[in-house]
């Protein structure tokens, strides 16, 4: 390695866009003339990266929401996303794919067992996909503490990315990798991404004529043998910057006389191990510098009065505490470990396996079909309380947005999957702790929104009998 190396990661990502209750992708008319944001983006993005092959030349992630929309969807570009990551396997002896958590919570705002959980569901997401396991994670909004790397290191993963405002020690070495000392004797590799550089090429990209001069004058005058990583959302590339995908296509093909040379990330570490130590900031993430106050009780990275996200996280704690009580009893008398199952609950969602046949596998298939029915649902209960917690329902200013709504709807579910499971109708103490959060835009509460969603919501028929017409019983308590 006598140049310098560059590496670009792309985070691609987008927020769940499908209706809880029927589980079909919104019609969202700010897309027009495509029919939602997922369709306009893979038309901007995603399918002419993958036409210009830049996905084999750049590390990526590829989240969990979107790899389901887009294997469904658009599957010809999913298919050459996931044919990326086996060429440069082949070419390189790893691949430069990363697995994510799977549902893009903010995990250190999250119990143990759920980011557990998080970090589980996305390394079986991502062996399901690629066809191997994952050697890095990128961590949700670089969201990070010492807690979460020991989850991730026990999982097996090898490396995850951080920013430079969440590292101390010295980073003389570029973007590492570095090694992070955990508890028990562990460690984890990190990589440090260059926030000046990554932020230029995301808010002020080049022209296309100016590409190659540009990164050549930044990162070639740099140590050789060092690495810089840019790490940016994916989308910069064709939907951000509409000359994106041709600028990404010059940088990560330079000429054979440029001063840098490319590379990925699972290449590096391959190649050049850490042999150096730092630290990182706990609860600190690339998007907020209030110790994670963005996802948490509100603070000046949005603007406006943000008190309705502590009042809103408050009420799905409190509700998700309600629902894994209730889990909890019901699998236990059954002899079963609750949380183990619903680790492995990931690989029905997947679709790698029947839910008669998963129940079978976990020693539940002696139980009558009734109570093979409302195991499932309480599974299925799980699922959506997970749901809940997705970050860009705390991201932006206002409580009236749909995602705050995808999230109270995402718990509407996990109720009324409850209800069908046991009976037990946990709506009237959410309703209350919805009321502190308050809209300062229309003065309206979290539960006029759970209000809304139980007018709207038609849930039908429980598997197992028993009507929950619109908002009955759920909507009638107050």
């Amino acid at each position: 390695m006598n140049r310098p190396l560059l590496c670009v990661h792309g985070h691609f990502y987008q927020p769940p866009r499908d209706d809880p209750f029927t589980g079909t992708t919104r019609e969202e008319p700010s897309a027009a003339p495509w029919s939602n944001w997922n369709e306009r983006i893979t038309e901007e993005c995603y399918a002419p990266n993958v036409a210009s092959g830049n996905f084999e030349r750049i590390s990526f992630n590829l989240g969990g929401t979107l790899a389901g929309w887009m294997d469904r969807e658009s599957h010809e570009t999913y298919a050459g996303i996931v044919a990326s990551d086996r060429r440069h396997n082949a070419q390189f002896g790893v691949g430069n794919a990363v697995a994510q958590s799977v549902h893009h919570t903010i995990l250190p705002l999250s119990r143990g067992r759920d980011k557990r959980c998080q970090i589980h569901w996305g390394i079986a997401s991502f062996i399901h996909r690629f066809g191997r396991r994952p050697e890095g994670m990128w961590l949700p909004e670089m969201a990070v503490d010492h807690e979460t790397l020991e989850a991730v290191s026990r999982a097996g993963v090898k490396f995850v990315i951080v920013s430079q405002e969440q590292v101390v020690g010295d980073l003389s070495r570029g973007a590492g990798p570095y090694k992070i000392s955990l508890a028990g004797s562990n460690s984890l590799s990190v990589f440090v991404r260059d926030r000046d550089l990554s932020n230029f090429l995301s808010f002020l990209m080049p022209s296309l004529q100016q590409s190659r001069e540009w990164v050549s004058s930044v990162v070639g005058c740099r140590e050789p043998g060092t690495l810089s990583l840019i790490a940016t959302d994916g989308e910069t590339f064709g939907h951000h910057h509409r000359q994106g995908v041709e600028v990404l296509r010059q940088i990560t093909q330079p000429d054979a006389g440029a001063p840098y040379q490319i590379t990925t990330l699972s290449r590096f570490l391959r190649d050049a191990p850490p042999n150096s130590e730092v630290d990182i900031r706990d609860f600190s993430a690339w998007s907020c510098n209030h110790h994670l106050g963005r996802w948490l009780t509100g603070c000046s990275c949005t603007p406006g009065c943000g008190h309705w996200k502590g009042a809103l996280r408050r009420a799905l704690d409190n509700l998700s505490r309600d629902l894994d009580a209730v889990y909890v009893d019901v699998l236990r008398r059954r002899d079963v470990a609750p949380w183990r199952l619903r680790d492995a609950y990931i690989h029905v969602l997947l679709g790698e396996i029947s839910p008669q046949a998963f129940l079978r596998e976990h020693g539940l298939g002696h139980l009558g079909r009734e109570a093979q029915h409302r195991t499932l649902d309480l599974l299925q209960a799980q699922l959506y309380r997970q749901r809940m917690f997705v970050s860009c329902a705390f991201f932006f200013e206002e409580l009236e947005r749909i995602e705050p709504r995808y999230a109270v709807a995402s718990a509407v579910q996990a109720l009324a999957l409850t209800y069908y499971a046991t009976g037990d109708d946990l709506t009237r103490s959410f309703r209350r702790d919805l009321g502190v959060a308050i809209s300062s835009r229309s003065g309206r509460s979290g539960a006029d929104i759970l209000d809304e969603l139980l007018e709207e919501a038609q849930f039908g028929e429980s598997r197992v009998g028993g009507a929950m017409a619109l908002g009955r019983p759920l909507g009638n308590e107050r």
